[in-house]
């Protein structure tokens, strides 16, 4: 075979000349090869040492396979002994640059501009400056847009010359019809390959980010994306509309028969998964820095907005800001929506439909749609649509519960809901009855989604791993988001909820984390929101607060004296379990459903970088009686006083990984013993005791109580239904205090979201790439590789 018997002279310190084509040719010439037979015939130690010892051969190889990729793009590619060549010096730079990335001395090769490799190859001498790296990202695009090689010709017969690639006007050839663009191609598996290689390369050459180690500052553009998502590449558009048609029209089920992707094999599937990896990628931009790229909504006959400002230099998130037509915003949501939910479809048809693995791509996807495009956000909130979302996030989220190597998963599925609270529409829109039956691994309940949202909740706090403990915040707050608008808590998620505040509010749990009685304060603007903005049709809720009333009382007398607060601490559990589920009535699980596990030892999981606490994370905003809502200032940045209510936690509280206070924190809220532990104090229990709002619980415990007891001494009742329905025909109409305003922490971009972002979807990415290995062994810094 050619390709072995040239590594071996390759790797020779003698350097090769560059014009010695009968040499170089070996190396793309061969006809039968694929990707994985590239990675086999070159092996990483021989990349390595030719990168070592014969670094003039290595940049000779890099170039030439460059300038071959130049000339394919140049001539069409018009016969097949060219595409081959155009395939194997893809295949070849993919299996490359990793290692050329690896080294901080190559790291600017790429970048670095060739004698004689102007794309004229001829005169013109401002042409011959163009980086190498310029050079291939021009040419793969040129190639993704080549008639008969990644795309159908539009000439009738082969008499016609064919044409001229650079003639073509290439949105004219977009792949796949969707977004801006009404024809959809004749699927031809042969395209669909050569892209899936050419986006592979694409890929490969963006994923120089891998070997930066995470910085706090997020704003550092990526050179490659930077260039690519210019207005340099003259196929932006097109190939950004492309790659988002191609995922969002992708129907796994086998054009809607069942089990038909048992009969043929999917050549679009790793096609899709490729663009949705790309798309992610050239969509990764730090929102935070920049003025926001979304803009108001003039309507124009195009399918993006042409609106100033302009929005920023990467055209890829420009037009994604820019998209407008409720047909787009419509083709988009539902094609999320069915990929999403294709796993759950697994559940109840087993092998009916080929079930996806790419679901940690989408999310990623739907989050960048909604963070950079507010009108998409506004536009999936206007009607119950959203659910569709909502019901496979919170599908995940309960079976990774488990998973130590699923905590990214966790996370994004959690910051999408984040969100999506911060607007009234999404907990309006909870209150639809829920019907779907998921099989998932939680007790029957007949409700809403709010009832699905909350058992789901309180299902990943009870009995999810260890490592989720900093996600409690983030989940709380999301009900708090919600509640104001919650119609009707069934029983079971009512009782979920009580057990929850009776778990957190034991005094070995306030008093062993200083951040712990955040979560009492969350819970309690939970009862207090529902009690006064919906108490008639909550009595499931008034109920389960007249029962717990002992938890409130509780609350209302915790001690706060020294000793005290040492036998609350002594009856820490032996246990690391950070909540008990005794006592929690969880029922039987739902039909056909299978427990959440944990990973399989030795699966390979991608570390994360910490993220913001909930204050970084969200900025709160007060919701007026029209129900504008207008932001809160900040308060002016001096230390907050003793004992700050939940939403002032700690600054950059890290809550991701193991749960840690932040030093500045332990100093300030506690006396802190020799040891350096911190250790709580009366002065500090007392400062947010103070604060506890049991108001407006107290008062309808002291107007109800006594009427519930006489009903039951009247009647001798022990019946529920009947305190139930005296329940629902009461009245606190006068009784209450006034009602507080609704406060709303919504999420805000912030730089370390941004790197947050960057790290996970690198990672997914990595771990998704094992056919060819891309990354595989080689010396990655974004992230550690590590076996659970």
């Amino acid at each position: 075979n050619g390709s072995s018997a040239s590594v071996t002279m390759f790797v020779s310190p003698q350097p090769v000349e560059a014009t010695d084509d009968a040499f170089w040719d070996q190396f793309w010439a061969d006809t039968a090869t694929s990707v994985q037979d590239v990675f086999a015939l070159v092996p990483a130690a021989e990349i390595r040492a030719v990168r070592e010892e014969s670094p003039s051969n290595l940049a000779t190889l890099c170039y030439k396979a460059v300038e071959k990729l130049v000339q394919g793009a140049e001539s069409g590619c018009h016969t097949e002994k060219e595409r081959q060549i155009v395939l194997n010096c893809c295949r070849l730079l993919t299996r490359i640059l990793p290692y050329i990335f690896e080294d901080p001395d190559w790291r600017g090769f790429f970048w670095s501009t060739v004698p004689g490799a102007g794309r004229g190859g001829g005169d013109e001498d401002d042409e011959n400056a163009r980086p190498l790296a310029e050079s291939l990202l021009l040419a793969v695009a040129d190639l993704l847009f080549c008639p008969d090689f990644t795309v159908q010709s539009h000439r009738r017969s082969t008499v016609d010359t064919a044409e001229d690639i650079h003639s073509i006007d290439s949105c004219e050839y977009i792949w796949e019809a969707g977004v801006g663009f009404a024809h959809s191609p004749q699927p031809n598996y042969i395209h669909d390959l050569n892209r899936t290689e050419l986006l592979k390369l694409l890929l490969t050459c963006f994923s120089e980010a891998m070997y930066l180690p995470p910085s706090s500052d997020s704003s550092n553009a990526n050179p490659w994306v930077q260039f690519f998502c210019s207005t340099e590449n003259r196929h932006a558009l097109p190939l950004f509309t492309s790659l988002l048609n191609v995922v969002c029209a992708y129907d796994p089920v086998g054009y809607g028969i069942p089990y038909n992707h048992l009969l043929f094999s999917d050549y679009r599937e790793p096609l899709v998964e490729e663009a949705a990896q790309v798309l992610i990628v050239t969509l990764d931009y730090d929102s935070s820095t920049s003025s926001s790229p979304t803009v108001d909504g003039t309507t124009t006959g195009t399918a993006m907005d042409d609106v100033d400002p302009p929005g920023p230099d990467n055209l890829f998130v420009n037009y994604l800001s820019r998209i407008h037509r409720e047909e787009d915003f419509q083709f988009i949501l539902k094609g999320v929506a069915r990929l999403l939910s294709n796993p759950l479809v697994q559940t109840y048809l087993p092998n009916s439909a080929k079930k996806i693995q790419f679901h940690q791509e989408l999310l990623v996807l739907f989050w960048k749609l909604c963070d950079f495009n507010k009108k998409f956000l506004f536009f999936v909130l206007k009607s119950s649509d959203v659910l569709d979302i909502l019901v496979p996030i919170l599908y995940f989220l309960n079976d990774a519960r488990a998973d130590q190597s699923r905590v990214g998963l966790m996370h994004i599925g959690v910051f999408i809901l984040l969100l999506l609270s911060g607007e009234r529409n999404f907990g309006v829109r909870l209150n639809k009855p829920y019907s779907v039956r998921v099989p998932m691994d939680i007790p029957v309940f007949t409700g809403t989604h709010a009832d699905l949202l909350i058992i789901v909740f309180h299902k990943i706090i009870t009995s999810g791993h260890q490592r989720l403990q900093p996600l409690f915040d983030c989940l709380l707050t999301i009900v708090v988001n919600v509640s104001p608008y919650l119609k009707s808590l069934s029983m079971v998620a009512a009782n979920k909820l009580l057990h929850l505040l009776e778990a957190f509010s034991t005094t070995w749990f306030l008093f062993s984390a200083v951040q712990n009685h955040h979560l009492v304060f969350f819970l309690l603007e939970v009862f207090n929101n529902i009690i006064q903005y919906q108490f008639d049709g909550n009595s499931n809720l008034v109920y389960a607060v007249i029962r717990k009333r002992n938890v409130f009382h509780q609350l209302a007398n915790l001690p706060t004296d020294s000793q005290s607060i040492q036998k609350g601490l002594q009856r820490k559990k032996k246990t690391p379990e950070p909540i008990s589920r005794t006592n929690s009535q969880d029922g039987v699980s739902m039909e056909g459903s299978r427990p959440a596990a944990p990973a399989e030892p030795g699966t390979l999981k991608t570390s994360l970088v910490a993220t913001p606490g909930i204050d970084k994370l969200t900025e709160k905003s007060q919701v007026s009686e029209d129900g504008t809502m207008r932001s809160l200032e900040p308060e002016p940045s001096q230390p907050p006083p003793e004992g700050t209510p939940p939403s002032a936690v700690s600054d950059g509280e890290p809550w991701s990984g193991e749960a840690s206070h932040s030093r500045r924190d332990r100093r300030r809220l506690s006396s802190a013993s020799s040891s350096g532990q911190w250790t709580p104090t009366p002065d500090w229990v007392m400062s947010w005791k103070s604060k506890l709002p049991l108001q407006t619980i107290m008062r309808l415990l002291q107007v109800l109580v006594p009427q519930v007891e006489k009903i039951c001494i009247d009647k001798g009742l022990t019946d529920e239904s009947e305190i139930l329905k005296f329940l629902q025909h009461g009245t606190l109409v006068g009784l209450l205090p006034v009602p507080h305003p609704i406060l709303i922490r919504k999420y805000q971009a912030n730089s370390g979201t941004a790197m947050w972002f960057r790290t996970y979807m690198w990672g997914v990415i990595y771990l998704r790439n094992v056919d060819p290995p891309i990354w595989y062994d080689t010396d990655v810094k974004l992230f550690e590789i590590q076996r659970v």
